[in-house]
């Protein structure tokens, strides 16, 4: 029979793991492959691109929809559960999970919303029937960037401190800081001296360095936190430093302006897992593709 699409699957894979207990996403796609009768040439079936099974492309992004919308959480690596909202919802015995129903739960609205009006104007335009292929495909290029991206945030959340040091060793290496994940490797995670919790190379050639403070926060990140990173870079005579969060910055801290030469970059939880993104780090390419168009210069024309 036809694989049936993500919207379909959605309230048969709640049903399977309505028992409570963490289950795999292999075992997953078993009981669902069996529940809807499907045989090896229907497993078998591949996306245009060829790189990925089209039933386990539409099993992960059924249960990714359900998990924003907080029906399902992680419990390990390629292992769920069900929540309590998931079991509440189960008992009102629905007929079927869609999108529209998972909108009207609060946490897949956040999920979505557009965080300054650029980005609300252009869910509005991609609410519009009348896309051209290319704008169709870039929006559901961001779509799977921002899905990735959360995913990603909340794995590194509950990464252990040493892991998480190493990260960030590891990402500042790939954006050319540091000069070897040696050299990096030795100055993170050592110092720990007035609100600084490492020192790293600005370049390869160690021409000038960075005070850096990575913490994984879960609350707001204040200006005072700020003020005192300043007041720890001052006692260092240090003029450059990075504050990384795995949360996020209140709107004083962003617009926290050091009076002296300091320079204060900061990175929040989001922006950390977009330049995981941007620089490969903890990611694997499932899939490109190219867009062309005819080249006039060959054929000649103006």
């Amino acid at each position: 029979m036809a694989i049936p699409d993500f919207q379909t699957l959605m309230l048969p894979l709640l049903r399977f793991c309505a028992d409570g207990k963490e289950h795999s996403i292999n075992e997953t796609i078993e009981f669902l492959a069996k529940e809807f009768q499907l045989n090896e040439d229907d497993l078998s079936e591949l996306l245009p691109s060829g790189t990925q099974y089209r039933f386990y492309n539409r099993v992960y992004w059924a249960k990714a929809h359900l998990k924003m919308a907080g029906l399902v959480e992680n419990t390990k690596r390629s292992h769920y559960a069900i929540t309590k909202d998931g079991l509440e919802l189960l008992k009102t015995s629905p007929q079927g999970i869609t999108i529209q129903l998972l909108k009207t739960y609060p946490g897949y609205i956040e999920h979505f919303k557009p965080k300054n009006k650029a980005e609300k104007d252009e869910s509005e335009i991609y609410n519009d029937n009348a896309l051209t292929p290319e704008e169709n495909l870039e929006y559901y290029y961001q779509k799977i960037r921002k899905s990735l991206a959360q995913e990603m945030l909340s794995k590194i959340k509950k990464m252990a401190p040493s892991a998480f040091e190493k990260m960030v060793v590891d990402l500042l290496v790939k954006m050319g800081y540091g000069g070897s994940i040696s050299d990096a490797g030795k100055a993170i995670g050592r110092s720990g001296d007035e609100g600084i919790d490492g020192i790293i190379k600005e370049d390869k050639l160690g021409l000038d360095v960075i005070y850096i403070q990575a913490k994984r926060w879960e609350g707001v990140v204040g200006r005072p936190e700020l003020q005192k990173f300043v007041g720890a870079l001052a006692g260092q005579g240090a003029k450059k430093g990075i504050f990384i969060t795995t949360s996020y910055f209140s709107k004083d801290a962003i617009d926290y302006n050091p009076k002296n030469e300091t320079k204060i970059v900061l990175i929040d939880g989001e922006q950390l897992a977009e330049y995981m993104i941007d620089f490969d780090l903890a990611v694997s390419n499932v899939s490109s593709y190219q867009i062309k168009k005819i080249d006039l210069d060959y054929f000649g024309e103006e």
